[in-house]
């Protein structure tokens, strides 16, 4: 992918899952934004978007980030919103045996002690393989692979969803679903 679609990626990702008030617009109940309005608006704050680059924006992603609508109107991010009131309405799905989730050392002593949580995002995002997550957890550094018990998890009442880009969600991880490397030792203060 190059610069430019980087760049807008980038923007599309801000705009369309955490801050779509940082170029004027607002996302609908689904997360769906007004594609004419979106380009208006970024091009009046200095962000250059065409339609032709929004549309090879969607198409190359490699991530499959945003979507868009039927009638080629709106778009929206897949997953990852911080935005409050935006509801995707994925189904619920039982998971696969086991899902994976990316991290960094930095991380593992609040993992140990709490398990993965949303934070500010709606859910905890999962990937259905190892490369995934490792590619995932290389955004911040040496990735290290956490191995998740979804199907016990959905046995004990946790509930999943599968995004349309693949990614896997739910609101949070308890430890005990969680396989840390053992191999991995930190000191927790």
């Amino acid at each position: 992918m190059n610069k430019q679609l980087v760049t807008t990626s980038k923007f599309l990702s801000l705009v369309l899952r955490h801050q779509p008030d940082v170029i004027g617009i607002e996302l609908d109940s689904e997360g769906w934004a007004d594609i004419d309005r979106l380009i208006k608006n970024a091009n009046a704050r200095g962000t250059a978007i065409s339609l032709d680059l929004l549309h090879e924006v969607v198409a190359t992603s490699d991530k499959k980030r945003f979507a868009l609508s039927d009638d080629g109107l709106c778009i929206r991010a897949n997953q990852g919103h911080s935005v409050e009131g935006v509801d995707l309405k994925l189904e619920p799905i039982e998971p696969p045996e086991l899902l994976y989730h990316g991290t960094v050392e930095p991380f593992l002593a609040g993992i140990r002690e709490k398990g993965l949580l949303k934070r500010s995002r709606h859910h905890v995002h999962l990937s259905a393989d190892k490369e995934t997550a490792t590619k995932v957890g290389q955004r911040r550094g040496k990735p290290i692979i956490l191995t998740i018990s979804a199907a016990r998890m959905h046995a004990a009442g946790h509930t999943f969803y599968l995004s349309a880009n693949g990614v896997w969600l739910t609101d949070a991880v308890p430890t005990e679903f969680i396989e840390l490397d053992p191999r991995i030792e930190i000191e927790i203060e």
